[in-house]
């Protein structure tokens, strides 16, 4: 199984879950499936955690600043080479299916082409290509995020929950990835 996981998500487990965490059981879990490289964090997400509050996810998750676990990890994941599956399938769906029909109307053809490549290099993007790749290579893939469905904030295009429902990417929450983890987290710590 791979776990790729967003910023939102590592910061609520900074905020959320690690503060209750009194015996580290749920800090060295993630650590150690971080570093055998189950759950992925890419290169946009780090550069994210790196001043998304401030730094927190990096001050709580502080193996993440070491060098030599990174080097082991292969943390973060490079994303710079990554390309869909099928790219022309995958362009066409960006510009038709992830769009929002209400936003892409209030601007130009121009602006749109400029939104559309700064968000083809966003975190969102990278992560979604990355699950779709390894799902070609037949992994089993999970992409962790807090995100809903629900509500864009005017945003030109549709939030992650909602691509990786039209990819058939399996797209959890960081509860839900806890409970699936939970009988291999008992077994663990027995």
């Amino acid at each position: 199984m791979k776990v790729i996981i967003d910023t939102n998500s590592l910061l609520s487990l900074v905020r959320y879950y690690l503060p209750f965490d009194k015996e580290n059981l749920l800090f060295n879990f993630i650590k150690e499936k971080i570093e055998i490289g189950e759950i992925i964090i890419i290169d946009k997400v780090y550069e994210q955690c790196t001043y998304n509050a401030k730094g927190l996810i990096l001050k709580q998750l502080a193996f993440l600043t070491d060098k030599s676990f990174l080097k082991k990890s292969k943390t973060p994941y490079k994303t710079d080479s990554l390309i869909a599956p099928s790219p022309a399938k995958f362009l066409r769906m960006v510009e038709n299916q992830f769009v929002v029909g209400v936003q892409r109307k209030k601007i130009n053809d121009v602006e749109f082409e400029v939104k559309k490549n700064q968000h083809l290099e966003d975190a969102d993007i990278k992560l979604i290509l990355l699950c779709l790749n390894l799902i070609k290579n037949e992994e089993n893939v999970y992409l962790v995020t807090e995100e809903t469905t629900g509500g864009n904030d005017n945003k030109l295009f549709v939030k992650i929950p909602l691509m990786c429902r039209e990819l058939s990417i399996k797209c959890i929450t960081l509860p839900k990835l806890i409970k699936l983890y939970l009988d291999d987290f008992e077994l663990h710590f027995k």
